[in-house]
């Protein structure tokens, strides 16, 4: 479909997770995690070219939460660059890509940011080349380098298990109409995940009845029952830690947020709203009671992965 292209455009969908338990640390000293994992429509645009070898990354990060540009890693160690390196390993082509990545995801905000241009790198790049693997194999080479990155470049709801290598795609059935409306907030600064990894300490698992609960409801587009459902083991760690985002939360809650939550291992804090002027109303009252300075952004979920007329992961010339 692309044969012979110079070039190519991929959206990058930020995700949220629903749900996130952690169940206990592996022998590779990874985490068993148990997510359910949304993409949303806060999206980095990808655009990638051929090179004749190299291989790198160009980044605009205008649209960042204030002091976020100078946290986006350089081009040796940006992970779309990565996963373009691994991916010419794995094929054994000679060719190189520059990537021009247009940053709106918060940097180390838990929404998959760096995740998210790996998946659309290994997708677009693997369509540029014409190197033919299969989104499965993407999806392994991707568990080489991230855990979130398989699960983004599956696209969609989907259940990611283990360390992120296990991803099954979750059939979202919602009512013609059914739309869920949140609005993210990010305190500015970002959290480390290997740091909140470090502090976490195993305890009681969340009931099964919660993870049912919360996957019935991502089927069924049932936002009353999903916010009601949110859960995220590494919240309390993170709360500790940095206090403002539990004021955050607390606020959210007070203005009238279904349900709020900590995506993955943060900064970001998402609230559910019951419709789009509920989340644009909720964003006026956050912006006016923070006291400090809060990136805020309202979007959507985007439960089948797809944005306009191109799924975020359909690379197009």
């Amino acid at each position: 479909m692309h044969e012979g292209a110079e070039s190519l455009s991929i959206a990058a969908p930020a995700k949220i997770n629903l749900f996130l338990d952690v169940l206990g640390k592996r022998p590779d000293g990874y985490h068993d995690l148990r997510s359910l994992v949304v993409p949303v429509s806060l999206v980095d645009e990808l655009k990638v070219e051929k090179t004749d070898g190299v291989i790198e990354a160009v980044c605009d990060g205008s649209e960042l939460p204030e002091g976020h540009a100078g946290l986006v890693p350089g081009s040796a160690d940006n992970l779309a660059v990565r996963a373009a390196q691994r991916l010419r390993e794995a094929t054994g082509h000679r060719g190189g890509v520059r990537i021009h990545i247009h940053k709106r995801i918060p940097v180390g905000g838990g929404m998959g940011g760096g995740s998210a241009d790996a998946a659309a790198a290994l997708v677009g790049v693997n369509a540029l080349w014409g190197t033919g693997l299969a989104p499965a194999d993407l999806m392994v080479l991707g568990a080489e380098l991230g855990s979130d990155i398989p699960a983004l470049v599956r696209g969609g709801a989907v259940c990611m298990e283990g360390r992120g290598e296990r991803v099954t795609p979750i059939a979202c059935r919602w009512p013609a109409g059914t739309e869920w409306w949140l609005l993210l907030v990010n305190p500015g600064f970002s959290v480390p995940t290997a740091d909140v990894y470090r502090r976490f300490r195993t305890g009681l698992t969340s009931p099964d009845e919660t993870f049912t609960n919360a996957r019935f409801a991502l089927e069924r587009g049932a936002v009353t029952l999903a916010a009601a459902s949110l859960h995220n083991a590494l919240e309390r760690v993170v709360f500790v830690k940095y206090p403002l985002l539990r004021v955050v939360a607390e606020r959210l809650k007070a203005a009238g947020a279904l349900g709020v939550l900590l995506s993955g291992s943060g900064a970001s804090i998402f609230a559910l709203a019951a419709d789009r002027r509920h989340a644009e109303q909720m964003e006026n009252e956050i912006g006016c009671d923070a006291g400090c300075p809060l990136w805020t952004r309202v979007a959507q979920v985007l439960p089948d992965g797809v944005m306009a007329a191109h799924g975020p992961l359909e690379a197009r010339a």
